[in-house]
């Protein structure tokens, strides 16, 4: 990724933009700023595509961080930018400053904040799609194992069978655990622990059936 990946970032509440940072000439703020007005108030991400670039949006709790991004980048690392933004904003600010604040109030404190983060995903953009694959092969392999539970049961199975047939995912599970330390840098703690957590949840959900299904062998 070179240093023209990412060209302009706000943050705004509602409709008002509270900080922004760039450091190039254009109509893009016009243009995020259109977008903005258009925006649903429910918290979720939105992607616009316009002259080869890309207006990513991450809206929560009626706030709205926007990226303006080359065509060439990724949505997910787009995504992966504009949820450092968020924590941050929300550590500064949240429940404070940020509600009273007026438009274009924190340009001064958070614009450098935002240049930060995007030197640092330019810096580690390689390390981030590697969290972002193993993030998707655990969310594919969980998804897998809570439909074959689902349907397990719609037929009745015995969990010590359903046990059984759930070995082949916990391998996939533990796999995809080892590539995450094997394959990520340390630093990354922020995006490695909401990975940690879903393995982890994920292999103790597999560990509570099997034993359901050794208990409910005995009993019978």
């Amino acid at each position: 990724m070179g240093q023209e990946s990412f060209i302009y970032s706000f943050v705004a509440r509602g409709t008002m933009v509270l900080a922004e940072y760039t450091e190039f000439t254009g109509n893009f703020p016009a243009i995020a700023a259109q977008c903005l007005q258009k925006l649903p108030s429910s918290n979720n991400k939105f992607t616009y595509n316009c002259d080869h670039h890309t207006f990513n949006f991450l809206v929560q709790d009626g706030y709205a961080y926007c990226v303006v991004s080359k065509e060439s980048v990724g949505k997910q690392i787009s995504i992966a930018f504009l949820e450092r933004v968020r924590a941050d904003f929300n550590k500064r600010y949240g429940g404070g400053k940020a509600d009273t604040a007026v438009a274009k109030s924190l340009n001064k404190e958070f614009g450098p904040i935002m240049k930060e983060h995007m030197q640092y995903i330019i810096d580690h953009a390689d390390e981030i799609e590697k969290l972002l694959k193993v993030k998707a092969q655990v969310s594919e392999v969980k998804s897998i194992m809570l439909e074959n539970i689902d349907k397990a049961i719609e037929r009745g199975e015995n969990l010590t069978i359903l046990s059984g047939k759930t070995e082949n995912l916990r391998d996939s599970v533990i796999n995809y655990f080892s590539i995450l330390f094997e394959g990520v840098v340390v630093c990354h703690l922020n995006m490695i622990s909401d990975n940690l957590f879903l393995t982890t949840g994920t292999i103790l959900l597999l560990s509570y059936l099997e034993g359901w299904g050794v208990e409910n062998t005995k009993t019978r």
